[in-house]
Formats: C-alpha cells, sequence, structure tokens
C-alpha cells in the first residue's frame, strides 16, 4: 500500500486515466448503448498508452535516481523497490481495464 500514496501526479492522473474506461464499462453494462460501446475502444487506448507511458516514467525515474547515487547502484534491494513502484500503476490500469471490459461483456449479454 506504501506505493500508492508515494504516486507523483503524473501517476495519479494515469490512474484516473484509466478509471474512465472502468467508470464507462460499468455504465454500459446497466444501460447498453452504440454510443457508449463506441467510445469504449478510444478510452481503452488512451488508458493503454498512459499505462505504457508510467511504466516508462518509473524506468527513467529509477535510471536517473541510480545515476544520482552511484554509490548506491550496486544495492540491488533498492533497484528493486524502485522497479517495483514503477510497476503500481501499470498493473491498476490493467485491473481497471480489465473490470471495464468485462462490465462491457455484460452489457453485451443484455443487449442479445
Amino acid at each position: 500500500m506504501g506505493a500508492i500514496f508515494n504516486l507523483g501526479i503524473v501517476a495519479v492522473l494515469g490512474v484516473f486515466v484509466c478509471v474512465a474506461p472502468m467508470v464507462l464499462g460499468w455504465w454500459f453494462a446497466f444501460r447498453p448503448s452504440e454510443r457508449l460501446l463506441a467510445l469504449m475502444r478510444p478510452l481503452t487506448l488512451a488508458a493503454t498508452f498512459s499505462a505504457i507511458s508510467n511504466t516508462m516514467l518509473g524506468l527513467v525515474n529509477t535510471l536517473v535516481g541510480i545515476s544520482a547515487h552511484p554509490e548506491r547502484a550496486s544495492s540491488t534491494g533498492l533497484i528493486a523497490a524502485n522497479l517495483a513502484e514503477s510497476l503500481v500503476v501499470p498493473f491498476l490500469s490493467f485491473a481497471c481495464l480489465s473490470v471495464a471490459w468485462l462490465a462491457v461483456a455484460v452489457g453485451m449479454r443484455k443487449q442479445i
């Protein structure tokens, strides 16, 4: 849980971008329409690109941190912790996308 509280503003915004398709997916599950389904594709792409960019940002920050403190670069624990923190946002993002598309599947079942 500690990694979530250490997120920067870009990571928090990335999580919000990924929550949008989940909200829309649940909305579609309760009120299916072609309009909502058409919005899912671009929101899913935005969430996917947001997750990828946040992963890259985490890796960049890890490398910058290693280069700023070369004496601690051999500490595998520090590097592992930084890399683990950089994977929190993509995990949350893809979990939200999974829930979103499961909700769309429920909505599609209602349409049939």
